[in-house]
């Protein structure tokens, strides 16, 4: 066991000034369904935890204007369960109730959400240095490169690392074009979610655009008449509690069978919330068919870069794409 402080701010200045005179070593915590995990792991290692759960406004729902505005404190549960988004955002209640078990989803928060770490194996059972990873300690090495890579990306990986981003509600984000509401030592700023992922590159370990002190404060979604033309389709090992191996968040527009808008992202493929922008260009002033659903489904790996077990993610990614196009198109026509 580790030593560390223990701090519970009750506003956004107070955490962010926390976190500032703790120059080093210091970690926000909100639900820590991931980073208890971690710390368990030997991988995180904090010391001085900033409490950021009695932060008050921090955790509403506001589904009233032109975005939908998500408190980052927000319980994924409670999220999902709101009138508005249950009733007109299929792609996010679905996206947060396959996310985990019912009890995760309790205390998960949604900004948290966005944070989490890769699964991969060998960054999460190698902190005692059986296996070389570079998000865990830069230039030691990708053990998973020429490894057991079944579960790893395809797409967005570099010569240092394949992990898998592991979320699912950062993909239907990505897929509905949000913003990210951010509190710093600079003041607040917002950035599309696009933008709050790095690749891989030559620094794995840098996953996030977030600079040291940053808070995730709210999650913004532009309203959109088509929003129930949507889905969050997953394909997992077990239906029960598991990462995707590939899954695709897509919102449609259309004029009978024509697809006049497409909006696509892809999880658990890529190293970070993929927008299937190939897919969508295929598809936009097309007739929507099985056979051009599985087309432009392929046509969103054709950059992709398998490695010794993972090639099936190729056809399974272009099926699970196909598959959520149809599923879309025909809750448009409801």
């Amino acid at each position: 066991m580790r030593p560390f402080s223990y701090i519970r701010p009750t506003t956004t200045e107070e955490a962010v000034d926390a976190f500032a005179r703790a120059e080093t070593g210091a970690c926000f915590i909100a639900g820590g369904t991931t980073l208890y995990d971690l710390m368990k792991l030997n991988i995180e290692r904090p010391a001085h935890l900033i409490d950021v759960t009695a932060i008050e406004g921090l955790n509403t729902i506001d589904t009233s204007g032109d975005r939908l505005r998500f408190g980052a404190l927000a319980p994924m549960s409670a999220v999902a369960a709101d009138p508005v988004v249950a009733g007109d955002y299929p792609v996010l209640v679905e996206a947060l109730s396959k996310a985990a078990s019912q009890q995760l989803r309790n205390m998960a928060t949604v900004g948290g959400n966005l944070l989490q770490r890769t699964r991969c194996m060998y960054f999460r059972n190698g902190a005692d240095g059986v296996y070389p990873c570079n998000k865990r300690e830069p230039g030691s090495g990708c053990a998973a490169i020429g490894g057991l890579d079944r579960g790893q990306a395809v797409l967005g990986v570099s010569a240092s690392c394949n992990a898998v981003s592991p979320g699912d509600w950062p993909v239907a984000l990505t897929a509905m074009d949000a913003s990210v509401e951010i509190a710093g030592p600079a003041g607040q700023r917002r950035v599309p979610i696009a933008e709050l992922y790095r690749l891989p590159g030559e620094t794995p370990h840098l996953e996030f655009t977030l600079v040291p002190g940053e808070l995730i404060t709210a999650i913004e979604v532009p309203r959109s008449g088509t929003a129930r033309a949507s889905t969050y389709h997953k394909i997992r090992d077990r239906e029960s509690y598991a990462f995707a191996l590939a899954s695709a968040a897509v919102a449609l527009e259309m004029q009978g069978d024509y697809v006049t808008r497409a909006r696509i992202a892809l999880g658990g493929v890529a190293t970070r919330p993929w927008r299937a922008a190939e897919a969508e260009a295929a598809l936009t002033g097309q007739r929507l068919t099985p056979e051009s659903a599985v087309e432009a489904g392929r046509a969103a790996f054709r950059t992709a870069q398998p490695g010794r077990h993972n090639g099936f993610k190729l056809e399974l990614g272009a099926r699970t794409i196909a598959d959520a196009l149809l599923i879309a198109a025909e809750r448009s026509r409801s």
